[in-house]
């Protein structure tokens, strides 16, 4: 059995990528007769070494003018704190901005959220970098995962893997089916991510002024399974 084509696409939803092969004889046409599609799957569960957290500035003004300085001065004040933590990747998130209307409809005032998003495999220097920062913002939002580089790395073995467990479920259903042998006529390679919920914490403004330091936060990770799955069809051969 001999491989004659091989595509590898990449899919942007979430984490998940598709590598697709398409594999025959190299003297024949599969005729459509005697065919059997099945799906094989290898997974394994690792843990998680990212963590990704963002926090935000909520602020009011009577004017737009006046809301973009309050929210433009904390984030660039917690910007340069995070530049003391070169490990972690620091980047500015989501900023909304929409106006407060009094009973009769006319504008009162300006309502805005500015977000800044971590991200980072240093979980000591990402936790003490949050604390640092909910002493002027608010946590929006804390989650644990699998690096690129992790997970790419699992997934390139877990691929190999179910390739051989395709074969050697092929091999089955031929000596199953007292058939000869059998030829490849389609094969998908897809991987597959589940991991844990996000964790949600937040911490209001008054809880934040009664302790003017922060204590650094234990995290917990978690594992993550990542997954790969053969989907395709044989041909068997009398």
């Amino acid at each position: 059995m001999k491989s004659t084509l091989l595509n590898k696409a990449a899919l942007a939803s979430g984490t998940a990528c598709l590598l697709t092969a398409m594999m025959g004889s190299a003297h024949a046409e599969p005729t459509g007769y005697d065919q059997l599609s099945f799906q094989t799957e290898v997974k394994e569960e690792v843990q998680n070494d990212e963590v990704r957290a963002s926090l935000y500035k909520k602020a009011q003004a009577t004017n737009a003018k006046a809301l973009a300085t309050t929210l433009n001065t904390s984030i660039n004040q917690a910007l340069a704190i995070a530049k003391r933590y070169p490990s972690v990747t620091v980047s500015t998130g989501q900023q909304n901005t929409y106006p407060r209307y009094d009973k009769n409809d006319k504008i009162i005032g300006w309502t805005g959220q500015a977000n800044i998003d971590l991200k980072s495999t240093d979980f000591a220097a990402t936790s003490q970098l949050i604390a640092d920062l909910q002493e002027t913002l608010v946590m929006d939002n804390l989650n644990f995962g699998v690096s690129n580089a992790k997970k790419d790395a699992l997934e390139q073995k877990l691929m190999t893997d179910a390739s051989r467990a395709f074969q050697q479920q092929a091999k089955n259903l031929t000596r199953a089916w007292d058939a000869r042998g059998y030829r490849v006529v389609t094969v998908s390679l897809n991987t597959g991510n589940n991991y844990p919920r996000p964790m949600y914490t937040s911490m209001n403004m008054k809880e934040q002024a009664a302790d003017a330091s922060v204590p650094a936060q234990s995290f917990e990770s978690g594992n993550s399974t990542i997954s790969v799955t053969a989907n395709g069809t044989i041909e068997l051969t009398k």
